[in-house]
């Protein structure tokens, strides 16, 4: 790849669904899930940021810089990317879930592939589109804060008004089951 890449990990979310605990520190086959999506990554970016309003000793302790919302109030991932565009220094950033332990470990270079000329390239499993993994061009970042502030907070919605491709990850779905859930955790480790 011709352009240095920064993994931008999403660990800013309530998880209410997880019971309120931090996604990122559910365990997951003996392992806590930031832990996973990490070594997931580790050959794929130049750089990690991890987007945590919370836990942040413990995400701390993992190696890589911990960046918050840029504002609070746990407004979504839109918030979170917004937040990682800003502090990364590279001109890609790829964004992923710290819920979604088996990513590909071609993921980068899947989505590099087809970036090309667009802006935001979003991973697709053959059935559904999977927004939150997705590389994105850092420059989106000042049209992201023009969006939030006038109240946008779907991703799709916002990732609609660029230049954005689908890629075709249908060989791999399970790559994508995310765990939002306790039960989440029991049905992924069974399969």
């Amino acid at each position: 790849m011709d352009e240095a890449i920064t993994a931008l990990v999403l660990a800013g979310g309530r998880g209410r669904r997880m019971g309120g605990i931090d996604k990122g520190w559910a365990s997951y086959r003996q392992r806590s899930l930031i832990e996973w999506v990490l070594s997931r990554l580790a050959r794929q970016v130049d750089h990690v940021l991890i987007n945590a309003n919370r836990s942040r000793t413990a995400y701390e302790a993992l190696g890589w810089p911990v960046i918050g919302d840029r504002s609070g109030g746990y407004q979504g991932p839109l918030m979170g990317i917004w937040s990682g565009l800003c502090a990364a220094e590279t001109p890609l950033v790829l964004v992923v879930p710290c819920d979604t332990p088996c990513l590909p470990l071609d993921l980068v270079e899947r989505l590099y592939a087809s970036l090309g000329a667009h802006d935001i390239a979003v991973a697709h499993d053959g059935e559904r589109s999977q927004p939150v993994v997705a590389l994105l061009r850092r420059g989106l970042a000042a049209d992201l804060e023009r969006a939030l502030a006038a109240g946008e907070r779907k991703v799709e919605r916002w990732y609609a008004r660029h230049a954005w491709v689908s890629v075709d990850f249908s060989d791999c779905p399970e790559a994508f089951a995310n765990i939002n859930s306790p039960h989440d955790v029991v049905s992924l480790t069974a399969s």
